[in-house]
Parts: C-alpha cells; sequence; structure tokens
C-alpha cells in the first residue's frame, strides 16, 4: 500500500472533496475525456446555465470567444470538440480573460486545451477566448459541466455550433448533457442491528469492546456475516454524515477497498470506493453490491449490503478470503459531500479474514508506538523532571546527608533527571520508526520535540562538565543550567498541549485540556508555596528597639526550621503529580 508522507493510520478517507473531480482548485484533468465531476453523483438533467459564442463562423488563427452563463454556480470545466466527434479530443487552445476566475488545463497531452475553475467562490458568468488551430475541423462545438454544488451539476453543456466559411451545413444532432444512471434499489432497515453472534456466527469490529448496537446508540459496530459465496455486511454507529471501513494490506491509507453509507438529505447513500495513495477516495459503481438497506435515529446511522466473496471482473475490489487490516472511521458530510473524518479511524491490531472463522476482535484508534510514545513523554515531563526540579532547588537542606559520597538532594535530582533524558531519547524515536520518517501533518508538535530532545541531552552533557563550588565559572553554570532546564520544561508543556490534539493520539474531548492547565497550575502553585516559606524563613528579622538593627538568620538555618513543612508539601505534590499522570495514562491505554 502506499505510504505518501505517512500519516497516523490512516483511512481516510477523507481529505476534503471538492468542485469537479473533488478538486476546488479546479485541478481536473483526470475529467478531461467525460467532463464527469467525479462526485460520485449522477449528473442533473435540463442543464438551466447556457454556453454562448462570439460568431458562429471561424478561420484558422481567430480567437473566439466563448462564455459561460446562469445562476449562481462555482465550479466549470470548458472544452472545445469537433461537432462532428464531441467525443474526441478537444481541439484548439484557450486565452484567459480573468486568471482570478479560471485556469488552462492540460487534456490530452495538449497545453491549454481546456478551461477551469481556481477557486469555489461563486459567480455567474465566466468568459474565456479560444484560439483556433491550423488544422482545426471545420465545424466546432464547446461543451461545458457546470457544479452548483457538489451533487448538483450538469454535464457537457452544448455551444452553438461555429463553421468554417463555405463550409457544408452541419447536420448532426447537437451534443446532449450524459444521461443519468439508474439508481440500485435500497430499501429501509426495520429494526436495528444486534450484537448477538459475534464471534460465534459473524465476524464483528466494535467500539467499545463488547458494545451492542441495538442497545447503546455509541456503539461503532461493522460485522461480516458469510453466507455461501457472499457476505453481509452491516456497519453502525454515532454518525449524522457518514461511516465507513477499509481493507487494506497494511495500517496506512492507500490502495484500499472502502465502503461508505453517506447521510443525505433523510437517506443513505451506499457506495464503494478505492483509495489510492493519500487521495480522496474515488467512489465506484454499485453493480458489485446488493441488497442494500439503511436506517437513521436518533442521531445514527445504519446500514447493510451484501457482496460475493470474490469478484474477479470488478476492478479495486478485494477478495475477502485473504487477511487484511480492517478500519472503521466516522465523520461529517453535506450535501453528499464528505470530509475528512475528526478522530482517528480503529485499525485492527492484526491482519484478519472476514470469511474465515467468527470473531469479535480488538481494534484501536491509536497505534502502540504512538501511545507509547505519549506514555513516556508524560512520564518524564509531568513527573520526574517536575520533582527532580523542585528537590533540587527547595530541599538542598532536608536532603543534605550524603548518599553514596554525594548530598542525598544531588542524587536524587541527578537520577530523575536522567530517567528524563533516558525516556526522553527513547520516546523521541518511536513516532519515526511507527512512521518510517518524519511527519508533515503533525503541525509544529515534532518540532517543537526536537528542541525537547536537544536540550534533554545538553543538560546532562552541561552537568557532567560542573565547575566546582568555588570555582568563578559557577556562577555562570547555576544561571545557564537553570535556563536550559526551565526552557526545556516550557516547551515540553507546549509540545504535550499540541501532541493532545494529535490525530495519532486520538484523545478527544476539552478535558485533556483542562488537566493539562490543572498540571501547569499543581505545579506553579506547589513552586510558589515552596517559595514563599523560604523566603519567610530565610528573611526573617529580630528588630531591636532604638537601633533597629536587623539580625539575619542564615539560609541554612531558617530552612531547617520548615523540613517537616516541606517534606508535607513535596508528599503532596508528588501524589497530585502521580494523580495527573495516572489520568491521561489510563486515557492513552483505553484508545
Amino acid at each position: 500500500m502506499a505510504v505518501p508522507g505517512r500519516t497516523a493510520g490512516a483511512l481516510l478517507l477523507l481529505l476534503r472533496l471538492g468542485l469537479v473531480a473533488g478538486y476546488p482548485s479546479g485541478r481536473v484533468t483526470e475529467s478531461c475525456g467525460d467532463m464527469v465531476p467525479r462526485h460520485g453523483h449522477a449528473p442533473l438533467p435540463d442543464p438551466v446555465h447556457s454556453v454562448t459564442v462570439a460568431r458562429t463562423t471561424f478561420m484558422p488563427g481567430d480567437q473566439i470567444e466563448v462564455a459561460v452563463s446562469g445562476p449562481e454556480f462555482k465550479g466549470f470545466l470548458i472544452e472545445a470538440r469537433d461537432a462532428e466527434d464531441p467525443s474526441g479530443a478537444p481541439v484548439g487552445s484557450f486565452t484567459l480573460i480573468d486568471s482570478q476566475e479560471s485556469q488552462l488545463l492540460t487534456c490530452g497531452e495538449k497545453q491549454g486545451s481546456a478551461v477551469s475553475h481556481t477557486n469555489a467562490h461563486k459567480k455567474t458568468e465566466v468568459r474565456v477566448y479560444w484560439d483556433a488551430p491550423d488544422n482545426a475541423p471545420t465545424h466546432v462545438q464547446f461543451l461545458a459541466t457546470v457544479v452548483e454544488k457538489y451533487k448538483s451539476y450538469w454535464v457537457r453543456i452544448p455551444s452553438p455550433v461555429i463553421s468554417q466559411p463555405k463550409a457544408p451545413p452541419f447536420s448532426t444532432p447537437r451534443a446532449t448533457p450524459a444521461p443519468s444512471p439508474a439508481s440500485p434499489a435500497v430499501s429501509r432497515l426495520t429494526k436495528p442491528f444486534s450484537a448477538s453472534g459475534c464471534g460465534s456466527k459473524k465476524f464483528c469490529v466494535r467500539s467499545p469492546s463488547a458494545c451492542d448496537p441495538e442497545k447503546e446508540g455509541t456503539c461503532l459496530f461493522l460485522s461480516f456475516t458469510r453466507d455461501n459465496q457472499s457476505v453481509t455486511v452491516e456497519m453502525s454507529g454515532p454518525s449524522k454524515g457518514y461511516l465507513s471501513f477499509a481493507l487494506s494490506h497494511d495500517r496506512w491509507m492507500g490502495d484500499d477497498d472502502a465502503y461508505l453509507c453517506i447521510h443525505e438529505d433523510q437517506t443513505v447513500s451506499i457506495r464503494p470506493a478505492h483509495l489510492t495513495g493519500r487521495s480522496h477516495p474515488a467512489l465506484d459503481s454499485w453493480d458489485a453490491l446488493e441488497d442494500m438497506a439503511w436506517r437513521l435515529e436518533d442521531g445514527g446511522m445504519q446500514c447493510s449490503f451484501r457482496r460475493n466473496i470474490t469478484l474477479p471482473g470488478v476492478k479495486d475490489r478485494f477478495d475477502l478470503n485473504t487477511s487484511y487490516y480492517i478500519f472503521l472511521a466516522t465523520g461529517a458530510a453535506k450535501d453528499g459531500r464528505i470530509y475528512r473524518h475528526s478522530q482517528q479511524p480503529l485499525i485492527t491490531y492484526e491482519k484478519h479474514a472476514v470469511t474465515g472463522d467468527a470473531q469479535d476482535v480488538g481494534a484501536s484508534r491509536a497505534p502502540p508506538l504512538l501511545r507509547a510514545h505519549g506514555a513516556l513523554m508524560l512520564v518524564s515531563w509531568m513527573t520526574t523532571v517536575s520533582v527532580g526540579v523542585i528537590v533540587a532547588r527547595f530541599f538542598k537542606p532536608v536532603l543534605s546527608r550524603p548518599l553514596f559520597g554525594e548530598s542525598a538532594w544531588f542524587q536524587v535530582h541527578r537520577a530523575l533527571m536522567l530517567i528524563t533524558s533516558s525516556l526522553t531519547c527513547i520516546a523521541f524515536v518511536l513516532p519515526f520508526i511507527y512512521r518510517g520518517g518524519w511527519s508533515s501533518r503533525a503541525g509544529y508538535h515534532p518540532y517543537l520535540g526536537c528542541v525537547v530532545l536537544v536540550l534533554a541531552v545538553l543538560q546532562p552533557l552541561l552537568a557532567a562538565m560542573r565547575p566546582s563550588l568555588h570555582d568563578p565559572r559557577r556562577h555562570l553554570f547555576n544561571w545557564t543550567h537553570w535556563g536550559m532546564g526551565t526552557a526545556a520544561r516550557i516547551v515540553a508543556v507546549a509540545a504535550m498541549f499540541l501532541g493532545m490534539d494529535l490525530p495519532g493520539l486520538a484523545l478527544s474531548g476539552p478535558w485533556k485540556t483542562y488537566v493539562m492547565l490543572g498540571f501547569v497550575a499543581w505545579h506553579v502553585g506547589a513552586e510558589i508555596v515552596l517559595e514563599v516559606h523560604s523566603y519567610r524563613l530565610s528573611r526573617k528579622v529580630e528588630i531591636l528597639d532604638d537601633t533597629r538593627i536587623q539580625i539575619m538568620q542564615t539560609f541554612t538555618m531558617a530552612e531547617a526550621k520548615g523540613h517537616g513543612f516541606k517534606k508535607a508539601v513535596l508528599a503532596v505534590y508528588v501524589c497530585g503529580n502521580l494523580t495527573f499522570l495516572v489520568i491521561f495514562l489510563s486515557a492513552v491505554s483505553r484508545l
């Protein structure tokens, strides 16, 4: 399966659709031949737009103005054809009048032989010039496809025929819009699907595990039931847009056999599709599907169909006797136009043959390597580094006794920081192992991760070169060590905030942001309490009556009086940190 850019798993289905051929930018060269948008919907009859020409005669080398006008539309495709062979190759080339609204395309390996839109803005008229070639046919006709909205478009709207002087009269019938293909029969389901028989009579994938679509509207459910040489598929989930599943040779999007149930108005369209690379799924003909049915209720959607196990004469349909990874996804749809899923798809842990033994298999929205990456980073930068910093800053007098030749506070601090650096290095490489390279779709998160890694490696190297206590460079070392450590913690927290919203980890809902804000407030609050406590003890003053002499107690003596308080604060702080950590780790483990 192709892996361009290698995004975190997935199907999906679903880079945003555009207008003609699914491209709001108008790059629709795949529609050059038949001029039909790849929207998966039938074109409308009876065009409401017109294609006009400035004059009806021409000579080679002439420039003819062509206009498409009518009610507001968003996309278009204009070509010139031999009027006596309207299915042939494009004729001549075009010159733009407004490059903000239109652009030239290369159709039939000829530059500028077609014109399309540059954006999805509404327009009522488009004008271009057609340049007649030296070898132009005697009769030429312009054809236009006009897209009003995703599922409303007209194909091959003809213009008046233009002819060369002294050409014989044109008698071939004018081109007409492509006829609408007949839609297959689709019935309504009378009752919800049930998980009964999962693992014994049918192959099931569901989330949460052991959920039942008959009793739980939030159950994301997919089942396969074999019947001789065919398989009946049932799909159910909480979606007002679309449900989809795909069969894949690996855990990456591309070269997959996909099936979609799309909510359109008050009905559901059931369509097979195929994925090529990271492009939008290309919707295919209904011919491979039978017994299609659907049901809408309480914000949920259910659909079913039957297809043969093998379809040797149908392109892009997989043999169901083979094992595949199974993707299951939901997303938004409007007017039959589907959008990229907002959440990672469910992906089975291993390949399965849906026609084999009945099973009830598990699936996850987050790959194990990405979950391990998140867990290790959370342990490092929510717990070990935070406790290590507080111990070094506030607990030198409290933990001053020697431990293995060094003060106890230093040994604790060094151990925690080495653990932080080690876990950070391990966690850093896991996404690269999973994706096989750099991810261009992870925003600023990987860049911040690189900064954190560099600082996490430099800190122990810098500490190894620490000057002696009375060395004049010790002051510079202290500030540098503190500055780099503080910068690393700030950048790490920013990276965690961004990482929680990435599809690869799939932590849904706003709770994660509030919990992370709570952790930051908890850490800052603990530092403020300990800082105020240390300040008050170190600045304790005895003011004599007349001379107002201030007798400053030494820092060590003042701190010694608050050892019990500090130990209590540390215990509470560590318990709080572990609580925040457990909340996140439990959420990651459930993905």
